[in-house]
């Protein structure tokens, strides 16, 4: 079954989920923001996606922008970055689809149809 992660609030998850539900594929869904992915979590998801560690950040969230984060990342280690991705869900790119080894993250299409064979 795959994990639909996601802030209910947010636009692209809510096409995300509209996309999902039109293509009757089924899910687990979580919100980002009452059930924080775990360190653990998200470093067996980083790994599995083949992506740099970056990329799991919310660059246009407030938070992200409070804290300064695009110039403080480069200088972090991945464990750092994981750690402060486990620390506060709201600086985690959503929606993030997590299923059979594979992690996507963010929602575009074509990825998306890809991984579900839809």
């Amino acid at each position: 079954m795959l994990q639909f992660i996601c802030y209910p609030k947010c636009t692209t998850c809510q096409k995300a989920k509209k996309w999902l539900d039109d293509h009757r594929i089924p899910y687990e869904l979580r919100d980002i923001k009452l059930e924080n992915p775990t360190l653990e979590e998200l470093t067996q998801w980083y790994q599995a996606s083949g992506l740099p560690l970056r990329k799991f950040f919310n660059t246009s969230g407030l938070l992200y922008k409070s804290m300064e984060l695009k110039t403080k990342l480069p200088a972090m280690t991945d464990g750092e970055m994981l750690a402060l991705l486990a620390s506060d869900g709201m600086l985690v790119k959503r929606p993030l689809l997590v299923g059979d080894g594979a992690v996507l993250v963010g929602f575009k299409e074509p990825q998306w149809e890809e991984i579900t064979g839809r």
